[in-house]
Protein backbone atom coordinates (compact mmCIF):
# COMPACT_ATOMS: atom_id res chain seq x y z
CA UNK A 1 0.00 0.00 0.00
CA UNK A 2 2.54 2.56 0.84
CA UNK A 3 4.37 1.79 -2.78
CA UNK A 4 1.22 2.58 -4.15
CA UNK A 5 1.08 6.01 -2.25
CA UNK A 6 4.22 6.98 -3.68
CA UNK A 7 3.64 5.80 -6.87
CA UNK A 8 0.31 7.85 -6.79
CA UNK A 9 2.70 11.33 -5.44
CA UNK A 10 5.44 11.06 -7.77
CA UNK A 11 2.80 10.52 -11.01
CA UNK A 12 1.38 14.16 -9.56
CA UNK A 13 4.50 16.47 -9.59
CA UNK A 14 4.97 18.09 -12.54
CA UNK A 15 7.44 17.06 -15.48
CA UNK A 16 10.39 18.90 -14.66
CA UNK A 17 10.30 18.64 -10.90
CA UNK A 18 11.60 14.69 -10.63
CA UNK A 19 15.12 16.35 -9.27
CA UNK A 20 13.34 17.69 -6.34
CA UNK A 21 11.29 14.53 -5.05
CA UNK A 22 13.81 13.75 -2.52
CA UNK A 23 13.54 14.66 1.32
CA UNK A 24 16.25 16.09 2.93
CA UNK A 25 18.52 12.89 4.41
CA UNK A 26 21.40 15.08 6.25
CA UNK A 27 21.29 15.68 10.26
CA UNK A 28 20.56 18.92 9.77
CA UNK A 29 17.13 19.78 11.08
CA UNK A 30 15.41 21.74 7.97
CA UNK A 31 14.24 25.17 9.38
CA UNK A 32 10.23 25.63 9.73
CA UNK A 33 9.25 28.50 7.49
CA UNK A 34 6.52 31.66 7.78
CA UNK A 35 6.03 34.02 5.30
CA UNK A 36 3.75 37.15 6.81
CA UNK A 37 2.84 39.14 3.67
CA UNK A 38 0.82 42.15 4.20
CA UNK A 39 -1.90 44.07 1.51
CA UNK A 40 -1.31 47.54 0.45
CA UNK A 41 0.35 48.68 2.97
CA UNK A 42 2.58 51.80 2.92
CA UNK A 43 6.38 51.97 2.80
CA UNK A 44 6.53 54.19 5.63
CA UNK A 45 3.58 52.87 7.74
CA UNK A 46 5.57 50.59 10.46
CA UNK A 47 7.86 52.04 13.43
CA UNK A 48 10.66 50.11 12.14
CA UNK A 49 10.10 52.39 9.08
CA UNK A 50 10.27 55.47 11.02
CA UNK A 51 6.47 56.05 11.78
CA UNK A 52 5.95 57.83 14.43
CA UNK A 53 1.92 57.37 14.31
CA UNK A 54 1.45 53.35 13.59
CA UNK A 55 1.95 50.80 16.56
CA UNK A 56 3.55 47.86 14.92
CA UNK A 57 5.39 46.64 18.21
CA UNK A 58 5.82 43.21 17.65
CA UNK A 59 7.32 43.84 13.96
CA UNK A 60 9.95 46.15 15.40
CA UNK A 61 10.28 43.54 17.37
CA UNK A 62 11.37 41.23 14.59
CA UNK A 63 12.84 44.00 12.46
CA UNK A 64 15.29 44.11 15.86
CA UNK A 65 16.04 40.56 15.83
CA UNK A 66 16.39 40.09 11.96
CA UNK A 67 17.85 42.07 8.91
CA UNK A 68 16.12 45.03 7.52
CA UNK A 69 16.06 45.41 3.55
CA UNK A 70 15.86 48.63 2.55
CA UNK A 71 15.80 48.44 -0.76
CA UNK A 72 13.34 45.74 -1.84
CA UNK A 73 11.37 45.45 -4.11
CA UNK A 74 8.10 43.83 -5.56
CA UNK A 75 8.57 42.14 -9.40
CA UNK A 76 4.77 44.29 -9.93
CA UNK A 77 3.11 47.25 -8.13
CA UNK A 78 -0.53 45.18 -8.27
CA UNK A 79 -1.90 42.67 -5.97
CA UNK A 80 -1.95 39.10 -8.51
CA UNK A 81 1.35 39.35 -10.65
CA UNK A 82 3.29 40.65 -7.62
CA UNK A 83 2.06 36.99 -6.15
CA UNK A 84 2.78 35.41 -9.20
CA UNK A 85 6.61 36.75 -9.16
CA UNK A 86 6.67 36.12 -5.21
CA UNK A 87 5.59 32.29 -5.43
CA UNK A 88 7.18 31.15 -8.43
CA UNK A 89 10.59 32.81 -7.94
CA UNK A 90 10.62 34.62 -11.32
CA UNK A 91 9.84 36.87 -13.52
CA UNK A 92 5.63 36.61 -14.16
CA UNK A 93 6.04 38.78 -17.42
CA UNK A 94 7.80 35.80 -18.85
CA UNK A 95 4.60 33.47 -18.87
CA UNK A 96 2.13 36.46 -19.69
CA UNK A 97 1.13 37.62 -15.96
CA UNK A 98 1.22 41.18 -16.38
CA UNK A 99 -1.95 42.88 -15.57
CA UNK A 100 -3.99 42.09 -12.34
CA UNK A 101 -6.18 39.74 -12.04
CA UNK A 102 -9.73 41.62 -11.36
CA UNK A 103 -13.10 40.74 -10.70
CA UNK A 104 -15.42 39.98 -13.25
CA UNK A 105 -17.42 43.04 -12.61
CA UNK A 106 -14.36 45.36 -13.48
CA UNK A 107 -14.76 43.93 -16.87
CA UNK A 108 -11.31 42.98 -18.35
CA UNK A 109 -10.71 42.87 -21.96
CA UNK A 110 -9.64 39.78 -22.78
CA UNK A 111 -10.40 35.99 -23.73
CA UNK A 112 -9.79 35.42 -20.06
CA UNK A 113 -11.89 36.95 -17.48
CA UNK A 114 -12.97 36.60 -14.11
CA UNK A 115 -12.06 33.03 -12.80
CA UNK A 116 -10.09 32.53 -15.73
CA UNK A 117 -6.99 35.11 -15.05
CA UNK A 118 -4.53 33.07 -12.68
CA UNK A 119 -1.76 31.84 -12.29
CA UNK A 120 -1.06 29.06 -15.23
CA UNK A 121 -1.26 25.23 -13.81
CA UNK A 122 2.03 24.76 -15.83
CA UNK A 123 4.85 26.98 -13.39
CA UNK A 124 5.94 25.22 -10.38
CA UNK A 125 5.15 27.20 -7.27
CA UNK A 126 7.57 27.54 -4.13
CA UNK A 127 4.48 25.30 -2.10
CA UNK A 128 5.30 22.78 -4.83
CA UNK A 129 9.07 22.82 -4.04
CA UNK A 130 8.89 22.95 -0.56
CA UNK A 131 6.39 19.90 -0.39
CA UNK A 132 8.97 18.17 -2.18
CA UNK A 133 11.37 18.43 0.77
CA UNK A 134 9.24 17.30 2.98
CA UNK A 135 7.47 19.95 4.24
CA UNK A 136 3.81 20.72 5.22
CA UNK A 137 2.29 23.74 3.15
CA UNK A 138 -0.76 25.56 4.09
CA UNK A 139 -1.73 29.61 2.77
CA UNK A 140 -3.80 31.55 5.13
CA UNK A 141 -5.74 34.41 3.61
CA UNK A 142 -5.70 35.80 -0.42
CA UNK A 143 -4.89 33.37 -2.94
CA UNK A 144 -5.60 35.53 -5.97
CA UNK A 145 -4.06 33.30 -8.27
CA UNK A 146 -7.11 32.22 -10.03
CA UNK A 147 -10.47 31.65 -9.07
CA UNK A 148 -11.24 28.82 -11.31
CA UNK A 149 -10.86 25.07 -9.36
CA UNK A 150 -7.70 24.31 -11.54
CA UNK A 151 -6.25 27.29 -9.76
CA UNK A 152 -7.10 26.86 -6.62
CA UNK A 153 -4.47 26.38 -4.11
CA UNK A 154 -4.46 23.07 -2.85
CA UNK A 155 -3.76 21.89 -6.58
CA UNK A 156 -0.64 24.35 -6.60
CA UNK A 157 0.98 22.92 -3.84
CA UNK A 158 -0.53 23.92 -0.60
CA UNK A 159 -1.82 21.10 1.34
CA UNK A 160 -3.85 23.52 3.74
CA UNK A 161 -6.44 26.65 2.77
CA UNK A 162 -8.18 28.73 4.89
CA UNK A 163 -9.18 32.33 2.97
CA UNK A 164 -10.80 33.01 -0.54
CA UNK A 165 -9.72 32.96 -3.90
CA UNK A 166 -10.40 36.77 -4.52
CA UNK A 167 -8.63 40.29 -4.42
CA UNK A 168 -10.38 41.84 -1.05
CA UNK A 169 -13.29 41.42 1.18
CA UNK A 170 -14.83 42.55 4.26
CA UNK A 171 -13.27 41.96 7.27
CA UNK A 172 -16.13 40.80 9.26
CA UNK A 173 -18.81 38.00 8.46
CA UNK A 174 -20.80 38.17 5.46
CA UNK A 175 -24.05 38.09 6.19
CA UNK A 176 -25.37 37.95 3.00
CA UNK A 177 -23.88 36.87 -0.55
CA UNK A 178 -20.95 38.77 -1.32
CA UNK A 179 -21.15 40.62 -4.43
CA UNK A 180 -18.18 38.77 -5.87
CA UNK A 181 -17.94 35.14 -5.29
CA UNK A 182 -14.37 34.79 -4.94
CA UNK A 183 -14.15 36.14 -1.98
CA UNK A 184 -16.16 34.00 0.12
CA UNK A 185 -14.41 31.96 3.16
CA UNK A 186 -13.20 28.87 1.87
CA UNK A 187 -11.62 25.66 4.43
CA UNK A 188 -9.82 23.63 1.55
CA UNK A 189 -11.70 23.04 -1.58
CA UNK A 190 -15.11 24.20 -1.89
CA UNK A 191 -16.06 23.91 1.54
CA UNK A 192 -17.42 27.87 2.12
CA UNK A 193 -18.42 29.35 5.25
CA UNK A 194 -18.19 32.46 7.15
CA UNK A 195 -15.89 33.54 10.09
CA UNK A 196 -16.61 34.64 13.55
CA UNK A 197 -14.80 37.52 14.62
CA UNK A 198 -12.25 39.99 13.03
CA UNK A 199 -10.18 38.39 9.69
CA UNK A 200 -6.75 39.47 10.74
CA UNK A 201 -7.10 37.49 13.41
CA UNK A 202 -8.89 34.77 12.63
CA UNK A 203 -6.16 34.32 9.74
CA UNK A 204 -3.34 34.34 12.58
CA UNK A 205 -5.57 31.97 14.63
CA UNK A 206 -5.63 29.52 11.78
CA UNK A 207 -1.81 29.55 11.29
CA UNK A 208 -1.33 28.92 14.87
CA UNK A 209 -3.40 25.63 14.63
CA UNK A 210 -1.19 24.55 11.87
CA UNK A 211 2.02 25.18 13.38
CA UNK A 212 1.08 23.10 16.39
CA UNK A 213 -0.24 20.39 14.50
CA UNK A 214 2.93 19.84 12.56
CA UNK A 215 5.49 20.89 16.12
CA UNK A 216 3.68 17.79 17.92
CA UNK A 217 4.48 15.62 14.58
CA UNK A 218 7.53 16.98 14.59
CA UNK A 219 7.33 18.00 10.45
CA UNK A 220 8.80 21.20 9.16
CA UNK A 221 6.46 23.38 7.50
CA UNK A 222 5.50 26.29 5.29
CA UNK A 223 2.79 28.71 6.48
CA UNK A 224 1.85 31.34 4.10
CA UNK A 225 -0.28 34.06 6.09
CA UNK A 226 -1.45 35.86 2.97
CA UNK A 227 -3.34 39.23 4.73
CA UNK A 228 -5.50 41.38 3.28
CA UNK A 229 -4.83 43.91 5.72
CA UNK A 230 -4.48 46.84 5.15
CA UNK A 231 -5.96 46.51 1.87
CA UNK A 232 -9.67 47.97 1.69
CA UNK A 233 -12.75 47.86 2.38
CA UNK A 234 -12.27 50.36 5.71
CA UNK A 235 -12.88 47.63 8.07
CA UNK A 236 -11.65 48.51 11.85
CA UNK A 237 -12.43 47.16 15.17
CA UNK A 238 -13.93 49.83 17.47
CA UNK A 239 -10.74 48.82 20.52
CA UNK A 240 -8.18 49.20 17.48
CA UNK A 241 -9.81 52.82 16.17
CA UNK A 242 -9.77 53.82 19.74
CA UNK A 243 -5.60 53.68 19.85
CA UNK A 244 -5.30 56.47 17.35
CA UNK A 245 -7.15 59.45 18.90
CA UNK A 246 -5.15 61.94 16.93
CA UNK A 247 -5.70 60.81 13.38
CA UNK A 248 -8.83 60.76 11.34
CA UNK A 249 -10.84 59.50 8.12
CA UNK A 250 -8.77 56.86 6.45
CA UNK A 251 -5.69 57.33 7.75
CA UNK A 252 -7.20 56.57 11.23
CA UNK A 253 -8.44 53.30 10.33
CA UNK A 254 -5.47 52.15 8.24
CA UNK A 255 -3.57 52.67 11.38
CA UNK A 256 -6.57 50.37 13.63
CA UNK A 257 -6.23 47.83 10.72
CA UNK A 258 -2.24 47.96 10.71
CA UNK A 259 -2.57 47.53 14.54
CA UNK A 260 -4.39 44.66 13.71
CA UNK A 261 -1.77 43.19 11.62
CA UNK A 262 0.60 43.81 14.20
CA UNK A 263 -1.22 41.98 16.59
CA UNK A 264 -1.85 38.87 14.41
CA UNK A 265 2.41 39.01 13.27
CA UNK A 266 2.83 39.03 17.60
CA UNK A 267 0.12 36.05 18.38
CA UNK A 268 2.05 34.03 15.90
CA UNK A 269 5.82 34.61 16.46
CA UNK A 270 4.71 34.18 20.25
CA UNK A 271 3.45 30.80 19.61
CA UNK A 272 7.22 30.30 17.52
CA UNK A 273 8.56 31.17 20.93
CA UNK A 274 5.93 28.68 23.42
CA UNK A 275 6.08 25.96 20.90
CA UNK A 276 10.48 26.15 21.49
CA UNK A 277 10.28 26.05 17.67
CA UNK A 278 11.44 29.81 17.34
CA UNK A 279 15.10 29.32 16.74
CA UNK A 280 14.95 26.75 14.01
CA UNK A 281 12.18 28.81 12.03
CA UNK A 282 13.22 31.37 8.80
CA UNK A 283 10.35 34.95 9.79
CA UNK A 284 9.79 36.81 6.48
CA UNK A 285 7.36 39.75 6.62
CA UNK A 286 7.22 41.59 3.35
CA UNK A 287 4.31 43.25 1.65
CA UNK A 288 2.79 43.09 -2.43
CA UNK A 289 3.27 46.56 -3.70
CA UNK A 290 3.13 49.98 -2.67
CA UNK A 291 0.77 51.43 -0.64
CA UNK A 292 -2.43 52.89 -2.44
CA UNK A 293 -2.73 55.88 -0.68
CA UNK A 294 -5.74 57.72 -2.14
CA UNK A 295 -7.49 54.74 -1.00
CA UNK A 296 -6.61 53.17 2.03
CA UNK A 297 -4.63 56.56 3.44
CA UNK A 298 -1.39 54.93 3.61
CA UNK A 299 1.94 56.31 3.52
CA UNK A 300 4.92 55.44 1.00
CA UNK A 301 6.83 58.52 2.82
CA UNK A 302 9.85 59.60 1.62
CA UNK A 303 9.07 57.66 -1.62
CA UNK A 304 7.05 59.12 -4.58
CA UNK A 305 3.74 57.59 -6.23
CA UNK A 306 1.73 54.83 -4.96
CA UNK A 307 0.87 51.17 -5.89
CA UNK A 308 0.02 50.66 -9.36
CA UNK A 309 2.64 52.61 -10.93
CA UNK A 310 7.10 52.18 -11.36
CA UNK A 311 7.36 55.21 -8.84
CA UNK A 312 9.79 53.90 -6.29
CA UNK A 313 6.72 54.45 -3.77
CA UNK A 314 4.75 51.67 -6.18
CA UNK A 315 7.59 48.66 -6.49
CA UNK A 316 9.80 49.52 -3.07
CA UNK A 317 8.56 47.58 0.03
CA UNK A 318 8.94 46.87 3.50
CA UNK A 319 11.07 43.59 3.87
CA UNK A 320 12.32 41.68 6.85
CA UNK A 321 14.26 38.41 7.62
CA UNK A 322 14.60 36.40 10.19
CA UNK A 323 16.57 33.25 10.67
CA UNK A 324 18.53 32.48 13.77
CA UNK A 325 22.15 30.79 13.65
CA UNK A 326 22.00 31.69 10.24
CA UNK A 327 21.41 35.73 10.26
CA UNK A 328 22.80 37.92 12.49
CA UNK A 329 20.09 40.24 14.20
CA UNK A 330 20.18 44.47 13.76
CA UNK A 331 21.06 44.32 10.52
CA UNK A 332 20.50 46.65 7.68
CA UNK A 333 20.94 45.35 4.06
CA UNK A 334 21.00 47.89 1.26
CA UNK A 335 21.47 46.49 -1.93
CA UNK A 336 18.69 45.58 -4.05
CA UNK A 337 16.64 42.51 -3.57
CA UNK A 338 13.08 41.60 -5.26
CA UNK A 339 10.66 38.85 -3.69
CA UNK A 340 11.23 36.48 -6.26
CA UNK A 341 14.63 35.43 -4.33
CA UNK A 342 12.27 34.17 -1.75
CA UNK A 343 11.90 30.86 -3.59
CA UNK A 344 14.99 29.70 -4.13
CA UNK A 345 16.52 31.28 -0.87
CA UNK A 346 13.84 29.21 1.38
CA UNK A 347 14.09 26.13 -1.19
CA UNK A 348 17.93 26.07 -0.27
CA UNK A 349 17.62 26.24 3.26
CA UNK A 350 14.66 22.90 3.16
CA UNK A 351 18.03 21.60 1.67
CA UNK A 352 17.28 22.18 -1.75
CA UNK A 353 19.83 21.63 -4.66
CA UNK A 354 19.71 25.25 -6.09
CA UNK A 355 20.71 23.65 -9.60
CA UNK A 356 17.66 21.50 -9.24
CA UNK A 357 16.01 24.85 -10.02
CA UNK A 358 15.13 25.41 -13.39
CA UNK A 359 14.32 28.55 -15.26
CA UNK A 360 13.57 31.05 -11.88
CA UNK A 361 14.93 34.94 -11.68
CA UNK A 362 15.55 34.63 -7.93
CA UNK A 363 18.74 34.11 -6.25
CA UNK A 364 19.22 32.65 -2.78
CA UNK A 365 20.10 35.28 -0.83
CA UNK A 366 22.09 34.62 2.17
CA UNK A 367 25.61 34.31 1.03
CA UNK A 368 24.83 37.79 0.49
CA UNK A 369 23.58 39.26 3.30
CA UNK A 370 26.12 37.27 5.15
CA UNK A 371 28.85 39.08 3.43
CA UNK A 372 30.02 35.24 1.33
CA UNK A 373 29.26 37.29 -1.99
CA UNK A 374 29.85 41.04 -1.99
CA UNK A 375 28.18 41.70 -5.09
CA UNK A 376 24.33 42.95 -5.68
CA UNK A 377 22.52 39.92 -6.08
CA UNK A 378 20.48 42.01 -8.71
CA UNK A 379 22.21 44.58 -10.96
CA UNK A 380 19.23 44.90 -13.17
CA UNK A 381 15.68 44.72 -12.55
CA UNK A 382 12.22 45.09 -14.76
CA UNK A 383 8.84 45.92 -14.49
CA UNK A 384 6.17 46.74 -17.20
CA UNK A 385 2.63 47.23 -17.39
CA UNK A 386 0.97 47.82 -21.19
CA UNK A 387 3.15 51.01 -22.61
CA UNK A 388 4.51 51.41 -19.34
CA UNK A 389 7.87 50.13 -18.12
CA UNK A 390 10.93 50.48 -16.12
CA UNK A 391 14.50 49.01 -15.51
CA UNK A 392 16.98 49.63 -12.14
CA UNK A 393 20.37 49.07 -13.50
CA UNK A 394 22.77 49.60 -10.69
CA UNK A 395 21.71 52.74 -8.62
CA UNK A 396 20.23 54.33 -11.92
CA UNK A 397 16.47 53.83 -12.91
CA UNK A 398 14.89 54.43 -16.15
CA UNK A 399 10.69 55.04 -16.16
CA UNK A 400 8.93 54.91 -19.76
CA UNK A 401 5.52 56.75 -20.12
CA UNK A 402 2.85 56.09 -22.20
CA UNK A 403 1.59 59.98 -21.82
CA UNK A 404 5.18 61.94 -21.93
CA UNK A 405 9.15 61.20 -22.67
CA UNK A 406 10.86 58.50 -20.94
CA UNK A 407 13.05 59.97 -17.71
CA UNK A 408 15.62 58.90 -15.93
CA UNK A 409 16.90 58.90 -12.08
CA UNK A 410 19.80 58.23 -9.98
CA UNK A 411 18.38 56.98 -7.07
CA UNK A 412 20.64 57.78 -4.21
CA UNK A 413 20.76 61.87 -4.73
CA UNK A 414 17.18 61.20 -5.95
CA UNK A 415 15.05 58.77 -4.08
CA UNK A 416 11.97 61.31 -5.04
CA UNK A 417 12.46 60.79 -8.55
CA UNK A 418 12.34 64.53 -8.56
CA UNK A 419 15.33 65.13 -11.32
CA UNK A 420 15.16 64.19 -14.61
CA UNK A 421 18.77 63.17 -16.12
CA UNK A 422 18.04 62.10 -19.28
CA UNK A 423 19.60 64.91 -20.82
CA UNK A 424 22.53 65.02 -18.83
CA UNK A 425 23.48 61.49 -19.32
CA UNK A 426 22.71 60.54 -23.44
CA UNK A 427 24.55 57.60 -23.24
CA UNK A 428 23.35 55.74 -20.57
CA UNK A 429 19.87 56.99 -20.81
CA UNK A 430 20.16 55.00 -24.78
CA UNK A 431 21.66 52.29 -23.17
CA UNK A 432 19.46 51.28 -20.56
CA UNK A 433 16.38 52.19 -23.02
CA UNK A 434 17.84 50.39 -25.58
CA UNK A 435 18.28 47.24 -22.33
CA UNK A 436 14.62 47.74 -21.60
CA UNK A 437 13.16 46.63 -24.72
CA UNK A 438 15.56 43.81 -25.65
CA UNK A 439 14.60 42.88 -21.81
CA UNK A 440 10.64 43.33 -23.68
CA UNK A 441 11.57 41.26 -26.79
CA UNK A 442 12.29 38.15 -24.67
CA UNK A 443 8.58 38.39 -22.45
CA UNK A 444 5.00 37.03 -23.13
CA UNK A 445 2.52 39.10 -24.38
CA UNK A 446 -0.03 39.59 -21.59
CA UNK A 447 -2.68 36.89 -21.19
CA UNK A 448 -5.30 39.43 -20.21
CA UNK A 449 -5.74 43.02 -20.93
CA UNK A 450 -8.05 46.32 -18.69
CA UNK A 451 -10.03 48.46 -20.50
CA UNK A 452 -7.83 51.57 -21.19
CA UNK A 453 -9.68 53.66 -18.76
CA UNK A 454 -7.69 51.90 -15.63
CA UNK A 455 -4.51 52.57 -17.47
CA UNK A 456 -5.44 56.47 -17.37
CA UNK A 457 -6.74 56.24 -14.08
CA UNK A 458 -3.26 54.86 -12.73
CA UNK A 459 -1.52 57.24 -14.53
CA UNK A 460 -3.49 60.25 -13.02
CA UNK A 461 -2.73 58.39 -9.37
CA UNK A 462 0.70 58.61 -10.24
CA UNK A 463 0.84 62.21 -10.88
CA UNK A 464 -1.09 63.16 -8.04
CA UNK A 465 1.41 61.06 -5.64
CA UNK A 466 4.41 62.82 -7.51
CA UNK A 467 5.72 65.16 -5.18
CA UNK A 468 5.10 68.37 -6.62
CA UNK A 469 6.88 67.37 -10.01
CA UNK A 470 5.80 69.76 -13.22
CA UNK A 471 5.88 68.11 -16.58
Amino acid sequence: MKKLLVLAFAMYIPIGCVAQQKKVTSGTKQPNIVLLFADDAGYADFGFQGSKEMITPNLDKLAAQGVRFTQAYVTHPTCGPSRAGLITGKSQYRFGYEENNVPTFMSAVSAADGDEMGLPVEEITMADYLKQQGYSTAIFGKWHLGGADRFHPTKRGFDEFYGFRGGARSYFEYTEEPKEPQNKLERGFGKFKEHDGYLTDVLADEAILFIEKNVKADKPFFAFISFNAVHTPMDAKPEDLAQFPNLTGNRKIVAAMGLALDRAVGNIMDKLKELDVDDNTIVVFTNDNGGPSDKNGSSNYPLSGIKSNHLEGGIRVPFLMKYPGKLKSGIIYDKPISTFDLLPTFYKAAGGNLEDLKDIDGVDLLPYINGTNNERPHETLFWKRDARAAIRKGDWKLIRFPDRPTQLFYLPNDEKEMKNLSAVEPERFRNMYKELFAWETTIERPRWLLKKQYEKQDIERMDAHWDKKEF
